[in-house]
């Protein structure tokens, strides 16, 4: 089983600083707002490890978070923040150094919004997976947000989106901590390989 101690490590700006380990690496990525802190933070049974805000595109680096069995990268959301056309193409060109490099990824946990459909981005970000057989794992993230009902009928409909089956959609909240015991499975797999 995982054990869990979470601490912030180091943050990157440029490839040169991505940091490489013996540990497995999980990347987590998705749109700007999704609920990455919160979800890093449902991870680590903490408030506080990764920064919260209300504010799309808080996160500008990619931060390096030590779970003890396995490296956590939190990665800059993609798509709608409020900042410059040049700060946006340098968080492209982050991400695209970061998954160009993906032989220190062991997983990626792709974040989407479980109350609204796929984005554009979303689409863009999933058919990278595929197309890298990156291993990955379809988080929907505000499930306290949604009725039973509706998690199910959203998770078919991102499922169907994103070529995937809807059991292969992971609902959470970071919030009830719902869903929490699946992520776990899914690094406790992870970790054993």
């Amino acid at each position: 089983m995982l054990k869990i101690n979470a601490q912030f490590i180091t943050s990157a700006a440029n490839k040169s600083q991505f940091l490489q380990s013996d540990k497995p690496q999980i990347a987590v990525c998705g749109k700007s707002n999704v609920g990455k802190s919160s979800f890093i933070n449902m991870l680590a049974g903490q408030k506080k490890l990764a920064k919260v805000s209300k504010e799309p595109g808080r996160t500008r680096l990619v931060n390096y978070f030590d779970f003890g069995d396995f490296v956590l990268a939190d990665l800059p959301g993609y798509g709608y923040a409020k900042v410059s056309k040049a700060e946006k193409d340098r968080w492209a060109k982050l991400m695209d150094d970061f998954f160009a490099e993906s032989g220190h990824i062991s997983h990626v946990f792709l974040l989407v919004d479980g109350r609204h459909e796929p984005t554009a981005n979303d689409l863009t970000m999933v058919n990278y997976l595929y197309s890298n057989a990156m291993p990955f794992t379809v988080v929907s993230t505000k499930a306290d947000k949604l009725s039973r009902a509706a998690i199910a009928r959203n998770s078919a409909l991102i499922a169907a989106a994103l070529k995937c089956g809807a059991g292969d959609i992971i609902p959470t909240s970071s919030e009830t901590r719902f869903g929490l015991d699946k992520i776990l499975s899914v690094l406790d797999g992870v970790v054993r390989r």
